[in-house]
């Protein structure tokens, strides 16, 4: 089956792959894709077995998303991209937000919170089981510096909008 015979059946909503994904990883179908199988080209897609494997779906709560999702400030934490939001590197796209794994379940990971980070669908696509090193506070800040002036101006707009009980209680401190 590939991605043009599957578009139809899943109604031409745009994250179809994704659901793919999701039927596979999270479901227990066994789907296979070009990763899997040499002979299979990219958007092509073999179900070995039409009856799902329970032992492999992964069951992250409700209240688990909710409580990683508010930590992490609705905002994925590899690209910075902010839920609902058009998307920085595809701004026909907005972005939706997923729970991605900080060490992945094939390497051991867990669905605790402390092992799961708010994504967005491409960077946890694009993923694929590698982690990107996060800059730290003296690394951000040293980009922010060579910024030029206009770029940093919305930076902190964007500070200030996201965090605006800090920015008022910071201001009052003046």
């Amino acid at each position: 089956m590939d991605g043009d015979e599957l578009r139809p059946v899943a109604k031409n909503i745009t994250e179809w792959a994704r659901r793919v994904r999701e039927l596979r990883d999270e479901e227990g179908y066994q789907i296979l894709t070009h990763n899997d199988r040499a002979d299979l080209k990219a958007g092509q897609y073999l179900l070995l077995d039409p009856v799902p494997r329970p032992k492999n779906a992964r069951k992250i709560s409700k209240e688990t998303r909710a409580i990683v999702l508010e930590r992490d400030g609705y905002t994925c934490q590899t690209c910075g991209a902010e839920a609902g939001q058009p998307h920085p590197y595809d701004s026909g796209r907005k972005t939706r937000l997923h729970l991605g794994h900080i060490l992945d379940k094939s390497k051991g990971g867990t669905d605790d919170p402390d092992n799961l980070k708010a994504q967005c669908s491409i960077c946890n696509e694009g993923l694929a089981n590698i982690t990107p090193i996060r800059p730290d506070e003296a690394d951000l800040l040293a980009r922010i510096r060579r910024a030029r002036s206009s770029d940093q101006q919305k930076v902190l707009k964007w500070l200030i909008d996201k965090f605006p009980a800090a920015a008022k209680e910071h201001i009052s401190n003046l």
